[in-house]
């Protein structure tokens, strides 16, 4: 069976990636609103009188929304594009993408409070 795959090229691989991340970007609110939090949250965590550990913790933290996002992003559009009717199992998947992205902000806040606390005490 022959899959719908062009051959491997690592620059193709690569502006496959950034189309993805532009059309999220577009048409996803709730990535930009994350991509923003990333901003104002990493000048912060850099800005902090702390530790560069510290800093580089809560930094790197930053990236699991985001990468949250995306994924629940791959899920929709090809729930989406699987059917255009309202199905049960649909809506969970769209759910559990949703989840996702929720427990991902929870981690970080989590991670955040935790490393603040040791960072200043």
């Amino acid at each position: 069976m022959q899959l719908n795959k062009p051959k491997y090229s690592l620059m193709k691989n690569f502006m496959y990636a950034i189309d993805g991340l532009i059309e999220i970007g577009r048409h996803e609110l709730s990535f930009k609103i994350e991509v923003i939090g990333f901003i104002v949250f990493g000048v912060i965590a850099w800005s902090l009188p702390i530790k560069f550990i510290y800093s580089s913790i809560l930094f790197i933290s930053l990236f699991i929304p985001i990468l949250a996002d995306i994924i629940n992003s791959a899920i929709e559009r090809v729930v989406d594009l699987t059917t255009t009717e309202h199905k049960p199992l649909a809506k969970q998947a769209k759910d559990a993408g949703a989840a996702l992205v929720l427990v991902s902000l929870i981690v970080v806040v989590l991670i955040w409070i935790f490393v603040l606390i040791t960072a200043f005490t």
